[in-house]
């Protein structure tokens, strides 16, 4: 799948080889999936994989797991490795997304309205 100007293709299989350095999983073990949010703890390093760099630098405020895939073009496999490596070097933050809000009782809901009609 090279061109013929020597490169690679952007989604080459060889390209996304090279970026995990043969890894298909996680070098440590890890519970990202689709909606964890990362968060950078610091601006990225010199010398740092251009591809983690650039997580860095999109990390500033949380983005979850599947907007990083999206914004750098990567799949998801291939960015959860990349992500567990930064995990590992304590350099982003993960965490659930906030759940969404519990409503209350049925019949807390009924009192209240209840002690509102006969105001």
């Amino acid at each position: 799948m090279k061109d013929p100007g020597g490169g690679w293709e952007e989604s080459s299989p060889e390209r996304l080889y090279v970026i995990t350095g043969g890894r298909s999983g996680s070098s440590v073990p890890t519970t990202l999936d689709l909606v964890t949010l990362i968060v950078a703890k610091s601006g990225p390093r010199p010398g740092m994989q251009p591809e983690q760099a650039a997580i860095m630098r999109l990390c500033q405020a949380p983005l979850s797991v599947a907007e990083i895939s999206a914004y750098l073009s990567l799949p998801v496999s291939v960015v959860t490795v990349l992500l567990s490596d930064l995990l590992a070097e304590a350099r982003v933050l993960a965490r659930a997304p906030v759940p969404p809000a519990q409503l209350p009782d049925r019949a807390l809901i009924e009192a209240v309205i209840d002690g509102l009609q006969k105001l």
